[in-house]
């Protein structure tokens, strides 16, 4: 049941929206569709986004391997392993670029294998259910539980039967602004918005203090 939105939560959804109101998936060139290409894009920064890593270096190592041609599970398989390693190198993802290198090019041949290059199987497989989805993506060699969830998180945009999903930062980001941290009340703010824009927003408030200080203060002068 929709419950009623405080005025200051509803001035501080708008806030954060226009402050940081942009997926990842945006912010690294992927232009996220129902389709094959974006959707394997998406998991590559999904795999980049879940290490302990800067959010700014994940997105511009990706960006790097997309500019390098390996859009797709076919290409990055194609890639040398040295390739991948010069291509993360070049977006500044230089801590784990050997491993995740390695990790790429055996998740690529497993997306190949199992799901025929084409993700819409593993939707197709879990049947609108998330925890299937996370399960299958899980499979993925360097895909754990952060890396399934922030795909979750940012795949709603185009699979809306994965329902409301955040995560865990997600929720840290509600609570730093002051937002409710219950999956329901939070979905009464999120409610005819950008569903996967404001989950990302949140995580960048919960990312960056300044964010959330300016996000604060945006909404206060919207009184």
């Amino acid at each position: 049941m929709t419950g009623t939105v405080s005025a200051s939560a509803r001035r501080t959804a708008d806030a954060l929206l226009e402050e940081c109101g942009r997926t990842y998936a945006e912010e690294a060139g992927i232009r996220l569709r129902d389709t094959p290409q974006p959707l394997y894009q998406l998991l590559v920064l999904s795999h980049l986004l879940s290490a302990r890593i800067r959010a700014s270096v994940a997105v511009a190592a990706a960006r790097a391997l997309f500019a390098h041609g390996m859009r797709t599970p076919r290409r990055m398989a194609d890639a040398t392993w040295q390739q991948r390693v010069d291509a993360l190198g070049e977006g500044g993802y230089r801590r784990y670029d050997e491993r995740t290198s390695t990790q790429l090019g055996e998740g690529a041949d497993l997306v190949l294998d199992v799901w025929k290059g084409d993700l819409r199987r593993l939707r197709a497989e879990a049947d609108g259910d998330t925890e299937a989805l996370r399960a299958g993506l899980r499979r993925v060699p360097g895909i754990g539980p952060a890396g399934a969830g922030i795909f979750v998180r940012e795949v709603q945009a185009v699979w809306p039967e994965t329902g409301f999903w955040v995560g865990a930062k997600g929720l840290q980001g509600a609570e730093r602004l002051g937002l409710p941290t219950s999956g329901d009340r939070l979905l009464d703010v999120a409610r005819d918005r950008d569903r996967a824009a404001f989950a990302a927003a949140l995580v960048r408030a919960a990312l960056d203090r300044e964010t959330a200080e300016t996000v604060r203060e945006a909404a206060l002068a919207r009184k």
